[in-house]
């Protein structure tokens, strides 16, 4: 698939790389790891970018992740009601579970999301990264 390779905002997006460089993490444990699961590095370990730019920069990410948790919420209900005919309340009670497990991933891909609208990726940092 070419629009997950590197270089692209998808690749950095759902490999939560650094926006700039693409070889850095942007979180310090894996994305499902709940042992430390909203820590940042301050910057990227590969070319340095500041990963927060700015008091309240993640703000914009709360939007992102209302959203998504949002539409998430209706097709995984929605999927479960319709397709597979499950009572709402036991669709919901699914959607509960399975929302305590994704909470984090959630977190994460948003952060990552709006990092990448504000940060271009470049080739020549990426080079100098490697």
């Amino acid at each position: 698939m070419s629009f997950l390779k590197k270089g692209t905002k998808a690749y950095s997006i759902f490999n939560m790389k650094c926006p700039k460089c693409h070889e850095g993490d942007l979180f310090e444990t894996g994305s499902f790891s709940f042992k430390k699961s909203f820590d940042m590095p301050e910057k990227c370990p590969h070319c340095g970018q500041k990963y927060f730019l700015g008091p309240g920069f993640y703000y914009g990410a709360m939007f992102i992740s209302y959203g998504i948790t949002g539409w998430f919420s209706l097709f995984f209900v929605g999927f479960l009601m319709l397709i597979l005919g499950i009572h709402w309340q036991t669709a919901f009670v699914f959607l509960l579970f399975t929302m305590a497990i994704l909470f984090v991933w959630f977190f994460r891909i948003s952060r990552a999301i709006w990092i990448n609208f504000n940060v271009k990726y470049d080739p020549r940092v990426a080079e100098q990264a490697k």
